[in-house]
C-alpha cells in the first residue's frame, strides 16, 4: 500500500450564519451567550433570540474513488453539558464529490451558547467505499482497529479550549470540522475487498485554514429581482423531500443560469427562475463573503437542468469516445426516482450515447449549445438522460445510458503532470492524471485532427494564452485547470484557465509508525521545526510525500525530512491523544506540548502535514500539521 492509496481528507465545514434572520458579522458576543431561556428551536416565534448554524461538507483531494456513507446524526454540546441536534435527518454523503467544493447541508436554529464539543454518527451499512488499485477500482470495507467491519460509528468532535465556538443571537460565526481520512485510516489494498481501518481524527476550527467554493441545493421559495437574490429551502445532495432550513442566494449581473435547458445571465436568469415558480429544484455554486456573511452564486442550475430532477444523470470523466458513444469512468449515477432499490450509487464504467439532439453546456460559457463535438477525452461531465436498464452493481460490465434527447454539462477539468517544454502561449507536459485518475486509463484515439496528432500523455499540449508562466520550469510538477480541446481538433490538447506551478503546489506528507507507535519519531523538535527520523525502524507502510504527481518515499531520501511552519497566514497544529484533541495556531506552543507528551510513556502513531515541499532542501513548509499519539 502507498500513501497515494490512503491520503484522502474529509472536512465538514460548519458556517454559523444568520441565513434567514439576516445581518451579523464575526463571533464577538454583545450578549451573554448563556442567555438561552427565550430561544426554543422548536418554536418559530422565538427565532429572533436564536442563532442559525449552517452546516456544510467538503473533501480534500485524495485517492479514495468513492466514500459514501449515511450521516445519521450531528450534535453540538455546550460548555454546561447541553446537547443540541443540528442535523434534522439522515443524509447520504459521497465525500469524494467535494474535492473542490463545500456542500451546504442544513441551516439549524440553535440557542446562543459556547459550544465545546460534539458528535457525528456514521452508518456504514450499505456504504460504498472504493479505492484505486493500479488502474482499477477496488471495493473496500471499513473496519475498527480490531479488524471487525463497522456498522455504526460515533465520532467525537473536540474544540480547542483556546478556540471555542460562541453563538449569540443575531450574530454569525464560522466553524470547520475536519474529518481527516489520511490520519484516520490505514488502508490495505492487497485483500479483496480492500480494508480501511478507522481510527477517527476529527479537528474543529473556528478560523479554518482551508476555504473553497460552496454549493447549495434546494427548491425555490421566492425570487426578488430588485434585490438580485432568491430564497431556497435547503435540501442537501439528492434529497427530494426534507427541509433542512432556509438560505438566501445572491446573484450578480455576471451570474450564469441554466433554467430548464436554456442559458441566461444575471437578471434575465432571475426572471426565468421566477417564471419557473415556487418549488423548482435549484443548485447554486458560489462563494461565501466572510465579512458580510452573504452567499453569492456564479452558477445557478434550475428545473430540468438539475441532475436527477426529472431524468437520470451520470457524473464522471470521459475516458474513451467512439462516434457518439462516450465511456465514463468513476461514474456516479443519480436516478430521478431515488428510492431504496434505486439510490444514487457509484458505477465504475458507464457508456453514454449522445446525438444531434443532445444539448451541450459548459461552465463559464454563455453559449446555449456547443454541440456534442465539444466533448473530448478527459472532460468531466454531468449527463442528463435515461438509464434503460438500471444497475447498482458498481463493478458490473459497462452499462448503457441514453442521452440522445438529453443534455451534457462540461465542468472545469484538473490536470496533473510535469513540465516538458515552455513556449509563448503553450506548455507541454508529461500527463500523470486527470481529475485524480491515472492518465493510463484514458484512450486518446480520435482527439487529433489526424491520428498522428492525437493527444499524447507523454507530451500533452496545454494552450496557456496570456497566463503568467514566469515561475514555471522544465521537469517540475504542474497543475492546470481548464477544458480539453473539442474532439478531433487537437492540438493543442487542452486550454488552461489556471496554471499552478510547483512552488505554489500543495504537497502532503503522511507517515505512520504501526499499531504500537514509536517513542522517538523525530531526531529533533524545536521552534524551527520537526525533523523526522526517516530510518526509524517502526515506520509502517505510510512514509510518503505527495508532491504534485510525484510520490516521494521518505525512507529512500539521503537526509531526514523537516517540517516547518510557514511565515504568515492561517495555520493549525494538532495533537490527538485518545478522545483528546489539542489545537494550536502557534507552532511554538504546539512543539512545547509535543515535547512534553513524548515522554517515553507515550508513542507517536502517525503524522500528517500539508504545505509546500522543497525537493532540494527536503523541507515541507506547512500550514497544517497533525500528530496522533498513543498512551501506553
Amino acid at each position: 500500500m502507498t500513501f497515494a492509496n490512503t491520503r484522502t481528507v474529509i472536512a465538514l465545514l460548519t458556517a454559523l450564519l444568520l441565513a434567514a434572520c439576516g445581518g451579523g458579522t464575526g463571533t464577538t458576543a454583545s450578549q451573554n451567550p448563556g442567555e438561552t431561556a427565550s430561544c426554543d428551536p422548536a418554536d418559530p416565534s422565538t427565532f429572533d433570540e436564536c442563532g442559525t448554524v449552517l452546516i456544510g461538507l467538503t473533501d480534500a483531494e485524495g485517492d479514495f474513488l468513492n466514500y459514501t456513507v449515511d450521516v445519521t446524526r450531528l450534535t453540538l454540546e455546550t460548555a454546561d453539558g447541553r446537547t443540541v441536534e443540528v442535523l434534522p435527518g439522515t443524509t447520504r454523503v459521497n465525500f469524494t464529490d467535494y474535492v473542490d467544493l463545500t456542500e451546504l447541508v442544513t441551516a439549524a436554529t440553535v440557542p446562543p451558547a459556547t459550544y465545546v464539543s460534539g458528535t457525528i454518527s456514521l452508518d456504514f451499512i450499505g456504504a460504498e467505499v472504493f479505492v484505486e488499485a493500479g488502474d482499477l477500482s477496488k471495493q473496500a470495507v471499513v473496519t475498527d482497529l480490531n479488524g471487525s467491519p463497522l456498522d455504526q460509528a460515533d465520532l467525537k468532535i473536540i474544540l480547542s479550549n483556546r478556540d471555542q465556538l460562541t453563538v449569540v443571537k443575531r450574530r454569525a460565526a464560522l466553524l470547520q470540522l475536519d474529518f481527516d481520512l489520511a490520519a484516520s485510516h490505514d488502508v490495505d489494498i492487497v485483500p479483496t475487498p480492500a480494508v480501511a481501518e478507522l481510527a477517527a481524527f476529527i479537528v474543529a476550527e473556528v478560523h479554518p485554514v482551508d476555504e473553497k467554493d460552496i454549493r447549495v441545493r434546494g427548491p425555490l421559495i421566492t425570487v426578488n429581482e430588485d434585490a438580485m437574490n432568491y430564497v431556497i429551502a435547503i435540501r442537501p445532495f439528492h434529497d427530494h423531500e426534507s427541509d433542512f432550513g432556509r438560505l438566501t442566494v445572491n446573484v450578480t449581473t455576471d451570474t450564469e443560469f441554466e433554467v430548464d435547458g436554456e442559458s441566461f445571465v444575471g437578471s434575465d436568469g432571475l426572471r426565468a427562475l421566477a417564471v419557473a415558480g415556487q418549488g423548482t429544484p435549484t443548485i447554486a455554486k458560489g462563494t461565501l463573503g466572510v465579512s458580510e456573511r452573504q452567499f453569492t452564486a456564479d452558477l445557478v442550475l434550475a428545473g430540468s437542468s438539475v441532475p436527477g430532477s426529472d431524468r437520470d444523470a451520470v457524473v464522471g470523466n470521459v475516458i474513451a469516445r467512439s462516434g457518439n458513444f462516450l465511456t465514463i469512468r468513476g461514474a456516479t449515477i443519480i436516478p430521478h426516482d431515488i428510492a431504496t432499490d434505486r439510490p444514487v450509487h457509484f458505477h465504475d464504467d458507464v457508456v453514454v450515447e449522445v446525438g444531434p439532439n443532445t444539448k451541450v453546456f459548459k461552465d463559464g460559457d454563455h453559449v446555449s449549445d456547443l454541440g456534442i463535438g465539444a466533448i473530448s477525452i478527459g472532460q468531466r461531465i454531468t449527463v442528463r438522460g435515461n438509464q434503460p436498464v438500471p444497475s447498482t452493481d458498481a463493478l458490473a460490465p459497462q452499462i448503457l445510458f441514453d442521452a440522445t434527447e438529453g443534455a451534457v454539462r462540461m465542468h472545469v477539468t484538473h490536470l496533473l503532470g510535469t513540465v516538458n517544454t515552455i513556449m509563448p502561449g503553450q506548455t507541454d507536459i508529461t500527463l500523470y492524471s486527470i481529475d485524480r485518475r491515472r492518465a493510463s486509463i484514458f484512450d486518446f484515439a480520435g482527439t487529433g485532427i489526424s491520428p498522428d496528432l492525437d493527444s499524447d500523455p507523454g507530451n500533452y499540449e496545454i494552450a496557456t494564452g496570456n497566463l503568467a508562466l514566469a515561475d514555471i520550469s522544465t521537469d517540475q510538477p504542474i497543475v492546470a485547470y481548464g477544458f480539453p480541446t473539442a474532439f478531433g481538433f487537437a492540438p493543442p490538447d487542452f486550454t488552461g484557465h489556471t496554471i499552478i506551478d510547483f512552488s505554489d503546489m500543495r504537497s502532503a506528507l503522511g507517515v505512520g509508525w504501526g499499531a504500537h507507535g514509536t517513542i522517538a519519531p523525530f531526531t529533533s523538535m524545536g521552534d524551527n521545526g520537526l525533523v523526522l527520523d526517516n530510518q526509524n525502524m517502526d515506520i509502517d507502510q505510510r512514509h510518503f510525500i505527495k508532491h504534485g504527481p510525484l510520490l516521494i518515499d521518505l525512507t529512500t531520501l539521503d537526509s531526514n525530512t523537516s517540517g516547518v511552519p510557514r511565515e504568515s497566514g492561517k495555520m493549525l497544529f494538532i495533537i490527538k491523544s485518545g478522545d483528546s484533541l489539542r489545537l494550536y495556531s502557534d507552532f511554538n506552543d504546539f512543539v512545547a506540548d509535543l515535547t512534553l507528551s513524548l515522554d517515553g510513556a507515550t508513542t507517536a502513531r502517525s503524522m500528517h502535514a500539508y504545505g509546500k515541499y522543497d525537493v532540494d532542501s527536503n523541507v515541507i513548509t506547512a500550514y497544517k500539521i497533525g500528530v496522533s499519539l498513543l498512551e501506553l
